[in-house]
């Protein structure tokens, strides 16, 4: 580990948090480095982000900053999905995806309690769009969407290595794996989805078997996926790791009557 990246992070097909989740994950990029973005949010100060060669970004909110570890993946031609790592807050990653052509922003925040909370998973989420300064804003502000529920899809994250997801409601999914080591097992998770228009969707999900919250994006003009896992491991180190795979649509369930919540 370098000195800006005092925690783990998965570069690809391994044995960590992601193991061959990342298999057809898109490749990270430095297209950003001496590059400055700046994010509006409503809820607190401008945050400004100077990208550096490699994996550094020096920030600042307000009075706050350092420099710290990311990693970009272009997922469209202009559209950038940033994970981002600080040293002084080691439980928690933030995922940052800007759209330049709209000026549009979304930051997902995912915490790991010190404790376990009631009925609950260990890992929590938070949800801030934002705008892009520089940009004329254009379309929606990224927001909560029910347009997935009722779709049912095979992920391939790599050879060998197949899922299927079930988009129960606004709140939970279904997941059972076709194709792997976890071949037959499957669960029910608490999830989140956001619409950041032209077919781009934020989805979420946050488990109660194992301390474990990952954010991904969805392009489903391109069929495929972008994510970043977090992780609390069992001496309750905080790993962090990419996940990525092509998408098949299997179908669609249309309610006729009583909607699901």
């Amino acid at each position: 580990m370098t000195a800006s990246q005092p925690f783990a992070v998965e570069e690809g097909p391994s044995e960590g948090v992601t193991g061959d989740l990342a298999g057809n994950r898109l490749p990270r990029t430095d297209r950003l480095a001496g590059r400055e973005l700046r994010i509006a949010e409503d809820s607190s100060d401008d945050l400004v982000l100077r990208f550096g060669t490699g994996d550094t970004v020096a920030w600042r909110r307000g009075a706050r900053g350092g420099e710290d570890w990311y990693e970009a993946v272009e997922a469209r031609p202009g559209v950038w999905f940033l994970t981002l790592r600080r040293a002084d807050e080691p439980r928690r990653a933030d995922v940052l995806v800007v759209r330049e052509d709209t000026g549009r922003t979304l930051r997902v925040a995912s915490d790991a309690a010190p404790e376990q909370p009631p009925g609950e998973p260990r890992v929590g989420q938070t949800f801030t769009p934002g705008t892009l300064a520089g940009v004329q804003t254009s379309g929606a502000e990224p927001r909560p969407t029910r347009d997935l529920i009722g779709w049912r899809a095979q992920y391939r994250y790599g050879p060998g290595l197949l899922y299927e997801h079930v988009y129960l409601n606004s709140e939970r999914y279904a997941w059972q794996c076709l194709a792997g080591a976890q071949r037959g097992q499957g669960d029910v998770d608490l999830a989140a989805t956001w619409s950041l228009g032209d077919g781009l969707y934020v989805f979420t999900f946050r488990e109660f078997l194992i301390p474990v919250a990952t954010t991904w994006l969805y392009d489903l003009d391109a069929m495929r996926t972008t994510g970043t896992f977090l992780a609390l491991g069992p001496d309750d180190t905080v790993t962090c790791g990419g996940g990525g795979a092509f998408i098949t649509e299997l179908g669609r369930v249309v309610y006729p009557d009583e909607q699901p919540v």
